[in-house]
């Protein structure tokens, strides 16, 4: 079953839970380094199959000022991922989809195209978002290909995370 919390959403243990076994257990990071600091401020969406959230992802609004760099490490100031380069006054307000991920076992189902999907109507209703904007580990570059998201900057590299590169999609 596909739910849409937030903002003004804590998300539960089982939800993080989720997102630590996708995205950050795998790099070797600690418990704890799946949780953001605006969470709270943040959309989220995630599949639940009999009773376990298998997949998860998030977005939140770009604030005016920001350029959409960002730490990609909760809690610390650095390194940060570079400026969108589509993130200008013609596709604000933006949103940034973060956190997306689908435990092994269940890729390949349709959950991950369902979360992006809800994550966009959401921002469209709840931020009035024209624009997404992601960064994708090359992995999963061709799944946001495959739901409209276009390649708009250069290949870069996060430390203990790897390649990504910069995404977006005029909604």
């Amino acid at each position: 079953m596909l739910h849409v919390a937030g903002p003004d959403w804590t998300p539960t243990e089982a939800y993080y839970g989720c997102r630590y076994e996708i995205l950050r257990k795998p790099l070797g990071f600690d418990q704890g380094a799946e949780i953001l600091q605006d969470d709270v401020e943040a959309l989220h969406a995630y599949v639940e199959v009999e009773g376990t959230i298998v997949a998860v992802g998030r977005s939140h609004l770009i604030p005016e000022t920001s350029d959409g760099s960002q730490s990609d490490f909760p809690g610390q100031p650095g390194p940060k991922t570079p400026p969108f380069s589509g993130l200008n006054s013609i596709n604000r307000p933006a949103i940034q989809i973060r956190q997306m991920g689908t435990l092994d076992a269940f890729r390949r189902q349709g959950f991950a195209a369902d979360v992006l999907n809800a994550l966009e109507i959401a921002s469209r209703q709840q931020f009035g978002a024209k624009c997404g904007f992601l960064q994708a580990r090359e992995i999963a570059i061709p799944f946001y290909e495959s739901q409209g998201w276009k390649l708009i900057d250069e290949p870069y590299s996060i430390p203990n995370v790897g390649l990504h590169r910069s995404m977006m999609k005029r909604f």
